[in-house]
């Protein structure tokens, strides 16, 4: 890697505090447009504003609009650094125009589904109550999965969890009685998984827990679970957000129990839950328009209080038997 390269890495690492996910993502954006520039005889530190719009225009209908606004993220973060450290004097990324991204909703999972899930690994075996407690800290916590598997023993605190979000930020969250029961479960098996250090969640090796390890257990459990769609770990979370919505929780609350930053990012559930009203309206009232629609069921559940959600669960051990 280069010496312009390494020293954003750095600063990546250092002062921005960004998760190893992003550091990869815009790493390999920058090298891509090293390689680009490259081709054209410049330097990282000679690109004009049409090379990078070139270097933009090269991956248009080739990768996502998505993944374009990320590309543009990274040039933009790795310029403002080079301004900052004098190496440059204007950044060329300064005045480039955002691709317009086509707006998605959450990915939920009906709370049915996710009951069902969550009792679907095994209780018998230290590798199950593991992954009971993985998935009601993703689906109870409302955890991202890197927060999840970044889990010390020592950010367990009586009923709530330390947790290190984006950019280091650390919040406390609240332990419902399901997760804390799950999570005491596991504890008193854990030291059968032989731990090599102080991480919650353990591979068979004693080592911490992956990412990827956890969406391969998850999609093997929705399998298992009977679920109607392939479920990510990603989208437990989502649903943690839209069911408490759907339950009348305030917005600024899960706001603050999700971590985010912007209320703004938070308020994309209320526009599920729209789509959820609109889809009860389509299939029950006699006046509809339209009797199909590609919208998701909403789910049964949702005017329960958290109360009976709890006692629902308690008495769901005949959705799934423990293989």
């Amino acid at each position: 890697m280069s010496r312009e390269l390494d020293e954003f890495a750095a600063h990546l690492a250092g002062m921005e505090r960004a998760s190893a996910h992003t550091q990869r993502a815009y790493l390999s954006d920058l090298r891509q447009l090293a390689a680009f520039l490259e081709g054209r005889d410049l330097t990282l530190d000679a690109a004009t504003r049409d090379d990078l719009r070139a270097f933009l225009a090269a991956r248009f209908g080739v990768t996502s609009s998505a993944t374009l606004a990320r590309k543009q993220a990274s040039l933009r973060a790795f310029y403002q650094h080079r301004v900052r450290m004098g190496h440059i004097a204007d950044s060329p990324a300064r005045r480039l125009v955002f691709p317009q991204r086509r707006a998605s909703l959450p990915n939920v999972v009906s709370v049915d589904d996710c009951f069902a899930l969550l009792e679907a690994p095994s209780a018998r075996t230290p590798a199950g109550l593991r992954d009971r407690c993985a998935l009601e800290l993703l689906y109870g916590a409302g955890l991202r999965v890197s927060e999840l598997i970044g889990l010390d023993l020592a950010d367990i605190q009586d009923d709530v969890l330390r947790v290190r979000g984006k950019g280091g930020k650390e919040r406390l969250v609240p332990l419902v009685s399901k997760a804390r029961a799950a999570l005491l479960g596991y504890l008193e098996r854990r030291a059968e998984l032989r731990p090599r250090g102080g991480a919650l969640l353990l591979n068979r090796r004693g080592g911490r827990l992956t990412a990827r390890s956890v969406a391969r257990h998850l999609a093997r459990y929705a399998v298992i679970a009977g679920a109607r769609r392939h479920v990510h770990p990603h989208a437990l979370r989502h649903s943690f957000a839209t069911h408490l919505l759907d339950m009348g929780a305030d917005l600024r609350g899960i706001q603050e129990l999700l971590g985010h930053a912007s209320l703004s990012t938070t308020q994309r559930y209320t526009h599920v839950s729209a789509e959820r009203l609109l889809q009860t309206y389509e299939d029950a009232h006699p006046r509809a328009k339209r009797q199909t629609s590609t919208i998701s069921p909403a789910p049964r559940q949702v005017d329960l209080t958290l109360e009976e959600l709890e006692h629902r669960r308690s008495l769901g051990g005949e959705l799934l038997r423990d293989e």
